[in-house]
């Protein structure tokens, strides 16, 4: 088992925050030189860090504490009645996880999403280049759990696997698909896919909550959030 302290981090320069206007973020990030197996990369989730792409990151702002990393307790989950329309309501469409790639569906997707639903972002102009950079991973345990309406593709969550749950990558779906609330219902997908797994956690990434686009996460509670105390259930919003 490597020793975490025997890795070497950088940190990014100061640059804008996606998500919060006015403040300026940096970034921690391990040594890319280092290919991370299943054990430190769940190692490193358990530290707060995430996966982009082949690189693992966490907030790492002197000034500034908003990004909270969080993950559903699996096993207190109960889904609330708008969940439970939810997941009703899209019965009709096929689940499967599949072989990660920039195939033409997949691509095509995100492509749409992104243009359609994220042109403020930083993620805009989207490209193929970006998709993989972002997305894929050359040493990460990745699945694309897909979701289509007999044969065509409406969502794809990028999901990892590690020791003790599933990472919630990233969500991209059919924008005009909007009635079916399928970012959500990804969510809930993998929530169940985690009990049938028998994973105690569902990592959600980053919770930011003066930050709407980031903020829906506190729907799934009971949350744990992770600060220099280790996890602990996320305190009331005040």
């Amino acid at each position: 088992m490597t020793d975490l302290s025997t890795l070497r981090f950088f940190t990014t320069q100061a640059h804008p925050c996606s998500y919060l206007e006015g403040q300026q973020a940096t970034t921690l990030f391990l040594d890319p030189a280092v290919q991370p197996d299943l054990s430190l990369h769940s190692r490193l989730s358990r530290q707060g860090f995430r996966r982009s792409g082949d690189y693992l990151y966490r907030p790492h702002c002197a000034a500034c504490h908003a990004c909270l990393p969080a993950r559903v307790m699996v096993s207190e989950f109960q889904p609330n009645r708008r969940f439970r329309r939810i997941l009703s309501h899209n019965q009709d469409l096929q689940v499967r996880l599949e072989t990660p790639s920039a195939a033409a569906d997949y691509y095509d997707l995100y492509q749409r999403y992104i243009s359609l639903r994220h042109r403020d972002g930083d993620m805009y102009p989207p490209s193929r280049q970006q998709f993989e950079q972002f997305l894929l991973s050359h040493w990460g345990s990745t699945r694309f759990l897909c979701f289509r309406e007999r044969e065509k593709l409406l969502a794809v969550a990028v999901t990892d696997q590690l020791d003790d749950g599933l990472s919630a990558v990233y969500c991209f779906f059919e924008p005009e698909a909007s009635r079916r609330s399928l970012g959500v219902h990804a969510l809930l997908t993998q929530l169940e896919e985690c009990r049938r797994l028998g994973l105690p956690y569902l990592y959600l990434g980053y919770l930011i909550r003066n930050c709407r686009k980031m903020a829906y996460k506190e729907d799934f509670g009971p949350l744990e959030v992770f600060s220099d105390k280790g996890w602990q259930a996320l305190p009331p919003s005040r």
